[in-house]
């Protein structure tokens, strides 16, 4: 499709969607300049998600125009959206797991040769040569999906949009799963595909990286459009009220008081697995949030599925309320005497099952309290539910609906009354804001406080280090399998330079301050 100078690359007007009583875009309008990098921000739920299908080519909508380069479009499929230059790289990852890499950046273009025979051989030395050329040559193109690391998988979703050449790249919350370096190689490829003219849509809950790597800005709430603004013209302030529809006096609460010493409820004392993970001991005590810090693939993962009985240990030993346990299974961990739940990394595919209800999903670890006689009593499942539900503010309309139908960030609070109506005393939380709006983050933030007022404990890792400093009492740094540092809050040692220090393998001062710097 040819450029017309002058002519707005994505011109939406009064774009409208509703699937059944739910109406997911009340007639938005934005507009995106050609070579521009735009930021697409909103709660979930706010339409942001529906918006990008339309643009995908995934959904149609109801009313309502839409223009590529100055040309009215009906996009009825992908094709047609690839056909227009458009490329999308999703957050909630389009790969086909149990192909490789090479096979998934292929599909479902791969080269062919005389009567339509795939040339295979071609097809993987350019997607090496691909790999190399955007800074993934260590990604092995043989390699199947299913086993790599959630970031390496998004960086490989990126890659694949890229590799079709888009003339207009939608990004949909591309950095929900990256941190430090990953978020740095990002905002490289979106420089060097401004530089080439491309037309990039950044789709995000993340402010400062919507600050360091957008033009302008477009927010959506309740389906409409707010605003459309020039980084310049607003302040962090003024972009979550338009998010939001409020003022966020704080967007941290206060640290409720933590006395340390006494028993732990959780301890770990040389713990081992055979991936990743050596000679780990800590303490987590009541009332407390233990953060846990560290670069993608240093064993943050392997202790929070070791602590939850999911990953066997080789080594050491795990103690719950002082006494040595031995966890072989997730059933383990929550019916230990203290109960040990899991907020995993995710929540669609490790914490949910999108196709049922919230009632059968946050009932599904305790069904048996529900029993009479060898069946459900609906009536106390429905109620006990409701009540967890309402503390998380999740709409009633949950116990009937199916998951998958909610915003993401109702998918994660979903995930969080699970653990709330099991009464575990000891919640690990693995990234638990991860593509999830301001307003979500917030009430999550105060979940949690309320959480370790009550007795409680909270392990966290976030890939987010202001959330470390800012929720945490103590953070242990983890590198190469094992924590090089301890960070407590009340001797003031928690800041986002000092564990980056540390998460580098206590690299010179200079990388520290301009970590910090990044981040004013």
């Amino acid at each position: 499709m040819p450029t017309v100078p002058g002519v707005d690359a994505i011109a939406a007007r009064k774009v409208t969607k509703a699937f059944g009583a739910t109406i997911a875009l009340a007639g938005a309008s934005f507009d995106v300049k050609r070579g521009e990098v735009h930021a697409l921000l909103g709660e979930n739920g706010a339409g942001k998600s529906t918006l990008v299908k339309i643009l995908s080519g995934l959904v149609r909508p109801d009313d309502g125009e839409l223009l590529i380069r100055g040309a009215e479009v009906r996009l009825a499929s992908p094709r047609d959206a690839h056909r227009f230059g458009l490329q999308t790289a999703f957050q909630e990852l389009s790969l086909v797991p149990d192909l490789t890499v090479a096979e998934n950046m292929l599909l479902p273009y791969a080269p062919t040769g005389f009567a339509g025979q795939l040339r295979d051989r071609h097809g993987r030395d350019l997607v090496s040569e691909h790999l190399a050329r955007v800074g993934l040559g260590n990604v092995d193109p043989h390699r199947e999906v299913r086993g790599m690391d959630l970031s390496v998988r998004q960086k490989v979703e990126i890659a694949r949009a890229i590799f079709r050449k888009p003339q207009i790249l939608l990004l949909d919350e591309p950095t929900s799963s990256l941190s430090g370096r990953d978020i740095d190689w990002l905002g490289g490829i979106i420089a060097d595909l401004k530089s080439a003219g491309t037309t990039v849509v950044f789709i995000s809950h993340r402010i400062p990286e919507v600050r360091m790597f957008c033009d302008r800005l477009t927010v959506l709430r309740n389906g409409k459009d707010t605003g459309t603004f020039a980084l310049s013209e607003v302040t962090d302030d003024q972009v979550i009220e338009l998010i939001i529809g409020r003022s966020l006096s704080a967007t941290f609460p206060p640290k409720p008081p933590f006395r340390s010493g006494g028993r732990s409820v959780v301890s770990t004392r040389g713990i081992a697995t055979a991936k990743r993970l050596s000679d780990i001991t800590l303490d987590l005590h009541p009332g407390e949030i233990l953060g846990v810090a560290g670069l993608q693939g240093m064993g943050q993962q392997e202790l929070f599925l070791a602590l939850f009985g999911a990953t066997p240990l080789t080594r050491g030993r795990i103690e719950i309320d002082g006494a040595a346990v031995t966890l072989t299974s997730p059933k383990d961990a929550i019916r230990a005497s203290l109960g040990i739940s899991l907020v995993p990394e995710e929540r669609k595919t490790e914490a949910l099952f999108l196709h049922l209800d919230g009632r059968s999903n946050v009932s599904i670890p305790v069904l048996k309290r529900f029993m009479r006689g060898g069946l459900i009593d609906r009536r106390a499942e429905t109620d006990g539910v409701a009540a967890a539900l309402e503390r998380v503010q999740v709409d009633r309309r949950a116990l009937y609906t199916r998951v998958g139908a909610f915003s993401g960030g109702n998918q994660q609070k979903i995930a969080i009354a699970k653990w709330l109506l099991a009464q575990s005393r000891v919640l690990l939380m693995f990234d638990p804001t991860r593509g999830v709006d301001v307003g979500t983050k917030h009430e999550i933030y105060l979940l949690m406080n309320d959480y370790i007022q009550a007795g409680g404990a909270v392990l966290l890792y976030s890939t987010e280090i202001e959330e470390l400093v800012n929720l945490c009492h103590r953070v242990l740094v983890m590198y190469g399998g094992r924590i090089v540092r301890e960070l407590d809050g009340k001797a003031g040692e928690i800041s986002e330079g000092t564990i980056m220090r540390a998460a580098l393998g206590e690299a010179p001062a200079a990388m520290a301050r301009h970590m910090d710097t990044q981040k004013r």
